[in-house]
């Protein structure tokens, strides 16, 4: 590859329809990423009247926004041709909605096929690892010490992952049940909020007591570092049948922010366990849950008061959701191994692991 690498990536894992060019540098060692476009349709009017994602709505709107999507980012990225400006495709192919998935992939293969350009089959959470790369003013990030973990928590998935150089990575840790951000939805729906629901919980527990009900932490204590947070939203379920069966005055503030602590002390506390143990010299947050406020701010504070010599990075919160341009940094260090795929043999996989 050259110097400077430019890639054109597509998103369409869930209801996000995302495009992004990314011009990437610096290798492996020095990876450095400059956002020319970035554009994300969100779907989230959409589907709010059915509490959730609807995958073939999803899929209709993938495929009316990818062209719009297309032409935006490259006008924005100032391409004008393509197939001579434009080093590498890459399109996510897992894991997420096969439907929404396949949209993206057909529109990718229509593009390769034209513009003459290899294609990485990405991996939509190591995405959400490399998302950290990505800098405010596109100037490159602190250098990442390796080993490394990673803790991603979104709505699909809460996992723990080993980090021994850039592509070579090891879950050590996932949840048996619920994902911490599929809670925060169904506890949410349990309050009433609306939807999207676990960010309309956030805020709301923001203005709440954390201590006002003593929930659990599920597998706190065990002696791996998998996650489950199927008791922890009964106990909410519960909490909430007697408080009202009983007749006593509660807040839906005091339920959220009770609700987020307990959630927020299992992630942290298994992260800093595992960290210890493996003696990791850096601690990635990644995921949509990664721009809960709560998350971030205790994160820091504990990796900084226990004194472990650990860094910590965080995406920017613009970039915890669904983008391209965390697809396109992840793609980069493909793309310097010549990992390239057959554009014609592209399959969604709804549980790509890592």
């Amino acid at each position: 590859m050259k110097f400077k690498t430019v890639i054109l990536a597509i998103e369409t894992s869930c209801d996000e329809t995302a495009i992004a060019v990314v011009e990437c540098s610096g290798g492996m060692k020095k990876p450095t990423f400059k956002i020319r476009s970035n554009i994300v349709y969100s779907q989230i009017a959409l589907h709010a009247g059915f509490g959730g994602v609807v995958p073939n709505l999803a899929k209709r709107e993938h495929i009316k926004n990818l062209p719009t999507a297309l032409e935006r980012a490259l006008k924005k990225a100032k391409i004008a041709d393509p197939a001579q400006e434009l080093d590498a495709l890459a399109i996510t192919t897992g894991p997420g909605l096969e439907p929404a998935l396949w949209t993206g992939i057909t529109f990718a293969q229509k593009l390769a096929e034209a513009w003459k350009l290899p294609v990485v089959s990405a991996n939509h959470m190591e995405g959400h690892i490399t998302a950290v790369l990505l800098s405010q003013n596109n100037t490159r990030v602190k250098k990442i010490r390796f080993p490394a973990i990673a803790l991603l928590v979104s709505g699909g998935h809460t996992e723990l992952v080993l980090i021994k150089n850039w592509l070579n990575y090891r879950i050590i840790g996932e949840t048996l049940d619920d994902a911490a951000g599929e809670a925060f939805d169904k506890v949410a729906r349990m309050l009433e909020l609306g939807y999207p629901g676990g960010p309309i919980l956030s805020r709301l527990a923001r203005t709440g007591n954390h201590y006002a009900f003593s929930f659990p932490r599920p597998m706190i204590h065990s002696g791996n570092y998998d996650f489950s947070f199927s008791g922890l939203k009964t106990a909410v379920l519960y909490t909430l049948r007697d408080l009202k069966e009983k007749k006593i005055p509660f807040t839906k503030n005091d339920i959220a922010a009770s609700f987020e602590d307990a959630v927020v002390d299992t992630l942290i506390t298994k992260t800093e366990r595992a960290a210890r143990a493996l003696g990791v010299h850096t601690v990635i947050l990644g995921g949509g849950v990664a721009a809960n406020k709560r998350l971030r701010s205790r994160l820091t504070a504990t990796l900084k008061q226990n004194k472990l010599g650990i860094s910590l990075f965080l995406p920017r919160v613009s970039l915890t959701t669904d983008n391209a341009a965390m697809i396109a940094s992840s793609a980069y260090f493909h793309a310097l191994r010549r990992d390239f795929v057959n554009w014609k043999k592209l399959r969604a996989h709804a549980t790509l692991g890592l």
